[in-house]
């Protein structure tokens, strides 16, 4: 059956019309980012200097730095990334090779995916609820813990459907084998599923690097440089956004320095995590 020219032609208008349009659509959000990191970029790089991995934060009109607040982010991200890893992995794995379509499977999944889009404030409020309220004082264990459960649902979709996308014929050849079906997970699948897995860490941290909310509930802030992990603790999110509301330019400069130093470190990983994921080719 022959197609009118006309028809022919309004076809193609809808898709050049229809092309046009996701370029534009393309075109406004990297410009948008574009802005954005010109911004940064821009009021960041003012800021930076040798005080600031060398001071704390500092009050109005006084010379200081980040180092306590870069300190305590450091330290809270790592601990939360280490909690939720474990949980992640370990929750991803059960759910793609030991519940599959079980009806507690189904609802692990559904409160996994609840968690995916909770506030983070509310998880804040929960932790707090739990870790600071009962023991009345802020610390920065219960910032990591909150960070780890906004951390862990990532790992955990991302780990599940990495494995899932596994060959069955790996699970069959390592049980045919000999091999327990734990040994065959943790030898087999896993180090199939490395640079998948890589990709959700990457991916949970970019999350938790900048959140605010929950550490305002639960480690608060700390204008002194300290390791200890059991009481108050600063960390860069929350010395932001107290810094970049006050009326007072260098403060001001330290809130962009911080944000500059926040994109930077999550670049800097995305970066190195993707060099060391790349697989050799033959």
């Amino acid at each position: 059956m022959a197609v009118s020219p006309s028809r022919i032609a309004s076809r193609r208008a809808g898709n050049v019309l229809f092309v046009a349009f996701c370029v534009l659509v393309t075109f406004i959000a990297l410009a948008a980012l574009a802005l954005i990191l010109y911004s940064l970029v821009s009021q960041g790089v003012g800021g930076l200097n040798l005080n600031i991995f060398t001071k704390s934060t500092p009050a109005a009109g006084t010379p200081g730095g980040l180092i306590n607040a870069i300190v305590g982010s450091i330290l809270m991200s790592v601990a939360a990334m280490i909690i939720a890893l474990t949980i992640g992995i370990l929750a991803g794995t059960w759910l793609a090779e030991y519940a599959g379509e079980s009806r507690f499977g189904s609802v692990v999944r559904f409160l996994n995916d609840v968690l995916l889009s909770a506030p983070s404030i509310l998880i804040g409020l929960f932790v707090y609820e739990i870790l600071v309220a009962p023991f009345k004082t802020f610390s920065g264990f219960a910032g990591s813990v909150a960070l780890a459960l906004l951390a862990a649902p990532v790992i955990t979709r991302t780990t599940e459907d990495v494995l899932k996308l596994q060959p069955t014929a790996l699970r069959e050849s390592g049980v045919a084998l000999g091999a327990p079906v734990w040994h065959v997970i943790r030898t087999i699948l896993w180090r199939g599923s490395t640079s998948g897995i890589l990709t959700g860490a990457l991916l949970a941290f970019a999350r938790i690097s900048g959140e605010t909310a929950p550490l305002l509930f639960t480690a608060l802030n700390n204008q002194f440089f300290s390791w200890n992990m059991a009481r108050p603790m600063a960390s860069l999110p929350v010395v932001i956004f107290q810094d970049a509301l006050t009326p007072y330019p260098d403060l001001n400069r330290l809130a962009w320095a911080g944000a500059l130093l926040i994109a930077a470190s999550v670049l800097a990983v995305t970066i190195i995590a993707r060099a060391f994921s790349q697989e050799p080719r033959r």
